[in-house]
C-alpha cells in the first residue's frame, strides 16, 4: 500500500509539473503574438505615413522656408490610425509645411476661378501641386474644399489625380495633389500665344488614347465608385498629362455625391463651364450623371477640330460654332475635311487607323451631346465604342431643338425649347 501511495504521489506531482509548463507555454505564445502584433501595427503605421506622406521618411528634417518635422503630422491614437486606413483620409498639413513645399509660394503654374495652383516639392523631392483656394470666396470655397477632399479621398484610378493632402487653416485652404508634368490638354488642342509657344504636336492616335483614358475615369465615377460621383466640369483644362501624355482627371470642386438609386439630382444654381455645361444644368429640369458626358462630348469636338467650339469671328468662317458644323458635314456624308484636319493630314492622305479612330471619335461625340440625357450614352459605352468593342449606330441629330442652320451662324435655342424639341432629337431628323 505504501508503494501506492508513492506511486500515486508521483503521478501528481508530474501531473502539477506539466500544467505549470503547459500554462509558462501558453503566456509565452501570447506574449509573443502580442508584441509581433505591436510591431506589425508599427510597420503598418510607418507604411502608412511613407505613403501618404513620402516626405517625412526620406527627406526628414526642413526644407526652405521652415522645418517639417515627422510628429506635424498627427497620426493621433491607434483606433484614428486604423480609422483614418478606413476611411482612406488624406494627411493634413499645416500653412508652415505648405510654405517649405512651396519655396514661399515661388512657382506659379496656372489659376482658376476658385484660387491658384503651385508647383512644389515634398523635401524627399516628389513633385507636388498646390492649390490655394481664393480666401475671398467665403462659404462657396469651402463647398468647394469639402467637396474636393470627400470625393478625391475616397477614390483610387490610374487616370484620376491623386490628393495628397491638404491643409484647413483660418489663413489658407489648399489642396495637395501629384504634379502632372505636361500640364493640362487645351495647351496642345488650341493656338499658343506669343507669351506661351506651343508644345509639341500630339499625334491623333495619342490623342485618341488621352480621349479613352479620361472616359475611362468618367466611367470610374459613374459605374465604380460606391457611390455615384458626378464630376460637372469636364473639359480639356481639366485633363491634365503626366509622363508619356497619360492622361488624369482633376478638378473635383464642383463635384457632388448622390446615391446610386437617386437617378436624379437636384441642384442650386448653374454648375459646370459654359460651352461644356449641358443643357438641363441651366434649366429647372432634373440632373443626372448623363450632364457629364455632354460635357465629355463637347471635349471630344475640341479634340477632333483641335481648337475651341466657340470661335466667334475666327478664322474657320462657317466653321464658328464646331460641333454644329460637324454634324451637317457628317449628314451630308463629306467628312474628309473634318477628318483630315484632325489627323493633321491632306484629304485623302494620312494614316488609315488613324482615320477610323477619328471617325469613331466623331460619332461618339454626336452620341453624347445628345438633346435629351437619356439617349446619350453611359461612360461605359462610351469607352466600348470608342475601343471598337461596341458598334456605333448611326448618331441622330443632337442639334434639332436649335434654330435652323446658316453658314456663320451660332447656336441658337428656338423660342420653343419643349419636349417636342427634344422628341425631334429622338427621330434623327
Amino acid at each position: 500500500m505504501a508503494i501506492s501511495n508513492g506511486s500515486l504521489a508521483l503521478a501528481i506531482i508530474g501531473l502539477i509539473t506539466a500544467g505549470i509548463v503547459t500554462i509558462v507555454a501558453i503566456v509565452a505564445i501570447y506574449e509573443c503574438a502580442k508584441m509581433a502584433m505591436k510591431m506589425s501595427l508599427r510597420e503598418g503605421m510607418a507604411n502608412h505615413q511613407r505613403y501618404t506622406t513620402p516626405s517625412f521618411v526620406n527627406g526628414g528634417g526642413s526644407s526652405g522656408g521652415g522645418g517639417v518635422d515627422a510628429d506635424v503630422v498627427e497620426m493621433g491614437s491607434m483606433s484614428h490610425f486604423i480609422e483614418g486606413l478606413q476611411n482612406e483620409r488624406p494627411v493634413r498639413f499645416s500653412a508652415q509645411q505648405l510654405r517649405a513645399f512651396t519655396k514661399n509660394y515661388a512657382h506659379k503654374v496656372g489659376s482658376g476661378g476658385f484660387g491658384v495652383v503651385y508647383r512644389g516639392r515634398f523635401p524627399s523631392g516628389v513633385p507636388v501641386a498646390v492649390k490655394v483656394l481664393n480666401s475671398t470666396l467665403g462659404k462657396r470655397a469651402e463647398e468647394q474644399f469639402m467637396a474636393e477632399v470627400g470625393t478625391i479621398g475616397r477614390t483610387y484610378h490610374i487616370n484620376l489625380v491623386r490628393l495628397y493632402g491638404f491643409c484647413f487653416d483660418a489663413d489658407v485652404k489648399a489642396l495637395v495633389y501629384e504634379y502632372m508634368e505636361k500640364g493640362s490638354l487645351d495647351r496642345y488642342l488650341f493656338d499658343s500665344s506669343p507669351s506661351s509657344p506651343a508644345p509639341e504636336r500630339i499625334a491623333f492616335e495619342k490623342l485618341h488614347e488621352i480621349a479613352v483614358g479620361t472616359a475611362k475615369a468618367v466611367r470610374y465615377l459613374h459605374e465604380e465608385c460606391a457611390q455615384r460621383i458626378i464630376h460637372y466640369d469636364i473639359k480639356p483644362e481639366n485633363v491634365l498629362l503626366g509622363a508619356g501624355m497619360a492622361p488624369k482627371v482633376s478638378d473635383f470642386g464642383l463635384a457632388k455625391l448622390c446615391d446610386r438609386e437617386d437617378t436624379h439630382l437636384t441642384i442650386t444654381g448653374a454648375r459646370g463651364t459654359p460651352g461644356y455645361a449641358a443643357p438641363e444644368l441651366w434649366m429647372p429640369l432634373p440632373v443626372t450623371h448623363k450632364c457629364d458626358v455632354y460635357s465629355y462630348g463637347m471635349l471630344l469636338f475640341e479634340m477632333l477640330g483641335r481648337r475651341r467650339n466657340l470661335e466667334l469671328g475666327g478664322v474657320h468662317g462657317s466653321q464658328e460654332w464646331y460641333p454644329r458644323w460637324v454634324w451637317h458635314r457628317f449628314e451630308a456624308g463629306e467628312t474628309e475635311a473634318m477628318l483630315a484636319r484632325a489627323t493633321a493630314a491632306a484629304a485623302g492622305d494620312g494614316n488609315g487607323r488613324e482615320r477610323e479612330k477619328a471617325e469613331r471619335v466623331c460619332k461618339v461625340a454626336l452620341w453624347c451631346v445628345q438633346y435629351r440625357p437619356e439617349e446619350r450614352p453611359s461612360m461605359g459605352n462610351v469607352v466600348r465604342m470608342l475601343e471598337g468593342e461596341d458598334h456605333i449606330a448611326a448618331p441622330r441629330n443632337p442639334f434639332a431643338h436649335l434654330a435652323p442652320y446658316s453658314a456663320g451662324s451660332t447656336p441658337t435655342t428656338t423660342t420653343a425649347t419643349t419636349e417636342s424639341d427634344g422628341s425631334s432629337a429622338r427621330t434623327g431628323r
